[in-house]
């Protein structure tokens, strides 16, 4: 049987078959080869197949003769030998492909099994680029990723070079392919084997041993939307010639798809991680803040007294303080810094830390104010921030209150005889607005026959569902009404009338309030 293309092993097993199945005798046989006359055979071509016929007998096996098979048969059969051997091809020749891109196959299957095999892209970068560069053949290689925020391309993993030594990209730089790539997400190649290329890149401090260079765009689409840039994959210095072949553009721009997606993974991951870490750290802040703030206890049984603060944000810049002063005489105090978050809840804390201390030394409220607002001048200036302080040493038994007032606004006091509410008025400017030191002003009371009332705006001014404000007057109401309650039920009630007129929204800015019945 003659050789042909592809192979006959299966054609071999297919005739006897065929035989069979006709009762006629069949062969393959290439043109001009010797065979059976012409006036005992058909020799049809095979279709697909030069030079190939498939000779069919015109009379049966054995000694009984047969007419032979039609026209029509003998085509059929023709065809059939055909697909068989175009299959044999096909078959080897996709062998042949695999055989010779088995490099290129092995090395998209190896940079899978990296990428899904770790969330942070640095520990694959230098990996994926030594895989790459080998089966390119490339000795110089980068990987550059887009910084949103500083607009520039930085370098992530190099190979051949460090990457110390180069710059981040500029995404707008008109000289640089790299970012040209990027802009336009294409992918940007230089061949100077071909005397008609045109190297677009600009020549000045290029150091590649080499002039071939390929630039291929990093790529992410999210499921039903449209591809964005957001890096880019250089390759120079090429191995042998120097130029980088169709199929090498065709692999990188494979892989750069697959990288696309792990790097926008690593970043959704770390920008995940980096909020429950945030959100960590809040909790911690507000934990540390809620933490510097007294329980009413610490005043123990010399007044009956209750307090609470409720941040705006995870922290904020609203405190009180209830002191144990000499003479069996009981500090408060409360302020309002002119912001919430981290800045506020930096100088709440500052607050906190030195009003104890200055309270313990000074002789009077107003020398407190003055040292306190010595102690904060330096975070004042740096933040901009300034605060209003009410800062009160009240004696229960001799029913005196003296106090230094620093604007805050919202400082009463309200006889359990009468329901009347006396305001505390400001005695000098907020703590870093101005350095008037002001003096004490002071208020007295028969005993148990008065309520200290102290409150911050984001009370007064919290909004209704209707957009009015809450207001100081429903604030004093509740301690009139409930003269007779402790301290604690009156708060609770302040609190949950509160609740109802802003319909539970989340306060838009820090509430405190203390009571006092003295």
């Amino acid at each position: 049987m003659p050789d042909a293309p592809g192979g006959l092993t299966r054609v071999e097993r297919l005739l006897p078959l065929l035989e069979r199945l006709t009762g006629t005798r069949l062969r393959l046989r290439r043109e001009g080869e010797p065979g059976a006359s012409e006036g005992s055979a058909r020799l049809e071509a095979i279709p697909d197949t030069e030079g190939l016929w498939l000779e069919i007998a015109n009379g049966g096996r054995g000694k009984a003769r047969t007419p032979g098979v039609s026209p029509e048969r003998a085509r059929e059969l023709a065809e059939i030998v055909g697909s068989v051997l175009s299959a044999e091809r096909d078959a080897t020749q996709v062998a042949a492909e695999l055989s010779e891109r088995y490099e290129e196959i092995d090395l998209i299957y190896t940079i899978s099994e990296i990428l899904g095999h770790t969330i942070r892209l640095d520990e694959a970068a230098e990996r994926i680029l030594r895989e790459v560069s080998t089966v390119v053949g490339a000795r110089r290689a980068t990987l550059l990723v887009h910084d949103a925020e500083q607009k520039v391309l930085k370098i992530v993993a190099a190979r051949g070079m460090t990457p110390q030594d180069v710059e981040p990209i500029e995404v707008d730089d008109a000289c640089s392919v790299a970012a040209r790539v990027f802009r336009e997400m294409r992918i940007v190649s230089y061949d100077p084997t071909d005397p008609t290329a045109v190297n677009p890149g600009c020549p000045e401090g290029r150091t590649y041993r080499g002039k071939a260079f390929l630039s291929v765009p990093v790529l992410y689409a999210a499921p039903g939307a449209r591809g964005k840039p957001i890096g880019v994959i250089n390759l120079t210095d090429r191995v042998g010639g120097d130029a980088f072949t169709a199929g090498d553009r065709k692999l990188v721009a494979a892989i750069a798809n697959q990288i696309g997606a792990a790097i926008e993974n690593a970043r959704l991951v770390a920008r995940d991680l980096g909020q429950q870490r945030v959100l960590r750290e809040l909790e911690l802040a507000r934990d540390l803040q809620l933490k510097l703030l007294p329980p009413p206890s610490v005043l123990g049984s010399r007044v009956d007294v209750a307090a609470r603060c409720r941040q705006a944000e995870s922290v904020g810049g609203d405190f009180y303080n209830l002191l144990n002063l000499r003479a069996e005489r009981i500090g408060l105090m409360i302020g309002d810094v002119t912001s919430h978050g981290f800045g506020a809840a930096l100088i709440m804390a500052l607050v906190m830390a030195a009003s104890g201390i200055h309270a313990e030394s000074a002789e009077t409220p107003t020398e407190v104010l003055r040292r306190l607002e010595e102690s904060l001048a330096d975070e004042l200036a740096s933040t901009e921030m300034f605060l209003t302080v009410f800062y009160a040493a009240v004696d229960p038994k001799a029913g005196r209150i003296t106090f230094a007032n620093a604007g805050h606004p919202h400082a009463f006091l309200v006889s359990t005889r009468t329901g009347a509410a006396v305001r505390l008025e400001a005695t000098r400017p907020p703590l870093g607005l101005a350095t008037t030191p002001g003096k004490d002003a002071a208020l007295t009371w028969a005993p148990r026959e008065a309520i200290i009332c102290l409150f911050t705006d984001g009370v007064a001014e919290a909004l209704g569902v209707s957009g009015q404000r809450f207001g100081e007057e429903r604030v004093l109401g509740h301690v009139a009404r409930l003269q007779d309650r402790s301290a604690r039920e009156i708060l609770e009630s302040v609190h949950a009338d509160l609740a109802g007129f802003t319909g539970g929204a989340p306060p838009a800015d820090d509430r405190t309030v203390v009571i006092v019945k003295v």
